[in-house]
């Protein structure tokens, strides 16, 4: 029987409509197909054509895998024509209206689930990304198992829980460039306030504005939905954070570590059949004749954006490096300015032996796996992260927002493969406009330079550095695979959903 329910197990998963938690949905359901699963992907019309290639190759290959495309209300809660991806809103400030959007999902969703019997079994499992608390109600309403999916550490939900739990009251700091240290963890990590996520630092009272009210009451729901939840499922893998898997193991109910999901075998080699087309082609090429480990890749993610000058002291770092790099730049970031300037200043001639600039989409797992490229210059989304991790590399550093300073604790201070330039403060979501007008520039040259220098030395320091980001890569590989930590944590998830569908198997028949 056991076997039977196996063959028929169908996957829900409702991700946030965001490119880095999109991404890591996408790679988990390409885990979960190769399992001999059914999933399905909830998308939005827009979502569902930037990433139909991604699921192709899965596609062709007869894995039951596809998209469930629900419209996406953003007109209707005020936010601009086509915005159904949050990297892009124009502001922090819409967060809450794009949220109250995703809720209007729940009414579609039910009515496909009450016609899914014709095509498909009921889906034996809801796997919901912490943010879409609606999905609660759905599992309810349908008697179906559900989890909650963590795009993010172990590390970054430990030290979270220890700040928002704790008696450290952040209002009793004398500024929001305080150090406080972080209670009750495996090792001394410190943080200002300036450095905290929107979402920790709101247990401030003295931040009062109708946006922080409606955070506030999004994040009451997260955590109301995530207790009502049969487990947790984290995009990380034991043997990366070992301390704070143990640690965040005993704030759960059940906790399934199952990644680098980036690192499926099917994710990885359809990553590099699409980048192998065009002038991805060309970029991979180049990086032929470059010595091993010697060339800089250089990329912020989808929803960072920069100001015009910090963009112009980032590219005149990367010229006094004197390296070889390959720097993405977001069409958001490719601005009037930027381009009048690097005419103006006959940069990418200036640089052309060695350095090359992608203006949006790269393939950024093969590049990051190429033998050449022997750093990564980060703004440490989780996503990006993952990917270096396993790639091997040591990384740089430059946090800006959301969780992205937990993530440059654990590369610099926690697993000691990176180094930082140095930010203090995060950088407000979608807000580049004030620091245009200002002419503000919070990383100077000489520090990006400093940070790349001591990343890319060739001495002692280096060595080990690049010896532990190695070791590390080497586990990631390891763990994805059958008998791998993150393999075995899969197949118990797995296991756990048949035995909770198992007493219901003839819906599952139908």
């Amino acid at each position: 029987m056991a076997s039977q329910i196996h063959q028929q197990l169908h996957f829900l998963l409702v991700p946030l409509m965001s490119q880095s938690h999109l991404i890591q949905f996408i790679d988990m359901a390409k885990l979960l197909v190769h399992r001999g699963l059914i999933v399905t992907i909830v998308v939005t019309p827009l979502n569902a054509v930037r990433f139909e290639k991604t699921i192709t190759h899965s596609k062709t290959s007869n894995l039951q895998i596809q998209f469930l495309s629900l419209r996406f209300p953003c007109e209707e809660f005020g936010l601009p024509q086509g915005c159904e991806n949050m990297d892009t809103l124009p502001s922090l400030d819409l967060a809450p209206k794009f949220f109250e959007a995703s809720n209007m999902l729940e009414e579609p969703l039910d009515k496909w689930l009450q016609q899914t019997h014709n095509s498909l079994p009921l889906p034996s499992c809801i796997v919901a990304d912490f943010c879409l608390p609606w999905t609660a109600n759905i599992a309810q309403k349908f008697n179906i198992p559900r989890v909650i999916f963590h795009a993010i550490s172990c590390f970054t939900l430990v030290c979270s829980q220890k700040i928002t739990s704790s008696n450290i009251v952040l209002d009793s700091l004398m500024s929001d460039s305080e150090p406080f240290l972080v209670p009750n963890i495996p090792d001394r990590i410190e943080f200002t306030k300036a450095q905290l996520p929107e979402t920790t630092r709101l247990s401030s009272k003295k931040q009062t504005s109708t946006t922080t009210d409606d955070l506030e009451g999004l994040i009451d729901q997260f955590k109301e939905a995530e207790l009502s939840a049969q487990g947790i499922l984290v995009n990380t893998f034991e043997e990366l954070e070992p301390r704070y898997v143990k640690e965040y193991q005993k704030m759960v109910k059940k906790l399934w570590c199952i990644g680098p999901c980036s690192m499926s075998k099917q994710a990885t080699s359809s990553g590099n059949k699409a980048s192998m087309e065009g002038k991805d082609c060309y970029f991979l090429k180049w990086l032929e004749p470059w010595k091993p480990r010697s060339v800089v890749y250089v990329c912020f993610g989808s929803l960072c954006k920069m100001s015009a000058s910090q963009l112009k002291e980032l590219a005149l770092g990367l010229e006094a490096s004197n390296r070889p790099f390959i720097w993405v730049i977001r069409k958001g970031d490719d601005s009037e300015e930027l381009e009048k300037w690097f005419t103006e200043a006959n940069y990418e001639e200036r640089v052309k032996e060695r350095g090359r600039i992608i203006r949006g989409w790269a393939p950024q797992v093969s590049i990051l796996s190429h033998p050449a490229t022997g750093g990564f210059l980060t703004h440490c989304g989780w996503n990006s992260t993952l990917e270096g991790i396993s790639a091997g590399l040591p990384m740089i550093t430059w946090p800006m927002f959301a969780e992205q300073f937990y993530n440059d604790k654990l590369i610099v201070q926690v697993l000691k493969t990176g180094v930082g330039v140095g930010v203090k403060e995060c950088v407000p979501l979608g807000v580049t406009d004030h620091d245009q007008k200002d002419n503000k520039v919070m990383v100077k040259r000489e520090e990006i330079k400093k940070a790349i220098d001591e990343v890319m030395d060739e001495g002692e320091e280096g060595e080990e550095r690049r010896k532990r980001a190695w070791k590390l890569g080497e586990m990631a590989k390891r763990t994805v695979e059958e008998g791998g930590s993150s393999y075995l944590k899969m197949t118990l998830f797995i296991q756990h959903v048949i035995g909770q569908v198992g007493s219901n198997h003839s819906n599952l028949c139908k």
